[in-house]
C-alpha cells in the first residue's frame, strides 16, 4: 500500500501548492491513499468546508487536525458527519467529531488516528494512554490491516517516544504541528515508520508560513499582532511511506520537498 502524507496545509498558499503538486506525485509514486493535516487551511487558522472540499477534490482521501480545530466555527457544521475528517482523539469527551476513520483501498482497511502532544500544548489528556486505547479498540471493532497516526505535538522527544512506545503496533507516525521538515525519516527495529515533522505545505518565503514582518514583532516587541499567512512561492512537504499489505509494516519511506 502506498501512502502520501501531506504536511501542515498553511491557508491559500497551501491549497495550490496541493492543485500544482500532487496529481503528478499521486503518478509518480503510484499511491493508493492521501492524507493530509488541514487544521491551518483555512487563512492559517482552522478549516472550513470550502478548504475541506478544495483539497478532497484535489486528491486529498482524509484530513487530520490538531490545535486549531476549532478556529473557524464552519468546522462544527461537517465534523460529526464527515468521516474523512477526524480530529485529535485526546481531548474532552464533549468535542464533536471522531479521533479516527477507516478506510478500505483494494481490499485493505487503513485505520488512520490523530492524536496531540501534551508538552507545550493546550491541556489534553495522556498521548501515550489514548493510544493504547485507541488500538484496542480499533482492534475489536475494525480489525485494521494498516495504522496510520498523525501525532501533533511540538516536542520532538515526545513524538519520538511515542514512536517508540508504538513500534511494531502501527505501521507509520507523522508528525505534525512546527511546520519545519525534519531529516529522520526511518523504519524503527519492529517496523513502523516514522518521520518526527513532515514538514509544511504552504508559502515558502515566511515564518512557519506567516508574515515575516508580523512574526518578527511578535518576538521582539512582544506586543500581539495579528498572524497573516505570507503571500509568494510555495513549499510541497510530504512523506511517502511504501506498507506492506499483510504484516503492516513499511518496507519504504522516503521524504517529499518540492517548490
Amino acid at each position: 500500500m502506498n501512502i502520501l502524507f501531506i504536511g501542515d496545509v498553511v491557508g491559500a498558499p497551501g491549497r495550490k501548492a496541493i492543485r500544482d503538486k500532487l496529481y503528478g506525485i499521486i503518478r509518480k509514486f503510484s499511491l493508493d491513499i492521501v492524507i493530509a493535516n488541514g487544521e491551518n487551511s483555512a487563512a492559517g487558522l482552522g478549516m472550513t468546508r470550502q478548504t475541506a472540499d478544495d483539497m478532497f477534490d484535489q486528491g486529498v482521501d482524509i484530513i487530520t487536525m490538531g490545535n486549531h480545530t476549532w478556529s473557524k466555527s464552519d468546522i462544527f457544521n461537517f465534523i460529526d458527519d464527515d468521516k474523512r475528517v477526524i480530529r485529535p482523539a485526546n481531548v474532552s469527551t464533549a468535542w464533536p467529531g471522531r479521533g479516527y476513520t477507516t478506510i478500505t483501498v483494494k481490499g485493505v482497511k487503513i485505520a488512520v488516528l490523530n492524536l496531540i502532544g501534551r508538552v507545550g500544548m493546550q491541556p489534553s489528556d495522556c498521548p501515550f494512554v489514548a493510544a493504547d486505547k485507541l488500538l484496542e479498540d480499533i482492534k475489536d471493532h475494525e480489525a485494521p490491516d494498516i495504522v496510520i497516526l498523525d501525532f501533533h505535538a511540538e516536542a520532538t522527544s515526545e513524538k519520538n517516544a511515542l514512536a517508540r512506545y508504538l513500534d511494531g503496533r502501527i505501521s507509520l507516525l507523522v508528525g505534525t504541528h512546527t511546520h519545519i521538515q525534519t531529516a529522520d525519516e526511518c523504519i524503527l527495529p519492529e517496523g513502523t515508520g516514522y518521520i518526527t515533522d513532515v514538514g509544511m505545505t504552504g508559502p515558502s518565503n515566511s515564518v512557519i508560513g506567516m508574515e515575516i514582518a508580523s512574526s518578527v514583532r511578535r518576538f521582539t516587541n512582544k506586543l500581539p499582532v495579528p498572524y497573516r499567512v505570507a503571500d509568494g512561492p510555495y513549499v510541497f512537504s510530504a512523506l511517502f511511506a511504501s506498507i506492506d499489505d499483510t504484516s503492516g509494516r513499511t518496507v519504504k519511506i522516503e521524504r517529499i520537498r518540492e517548490f
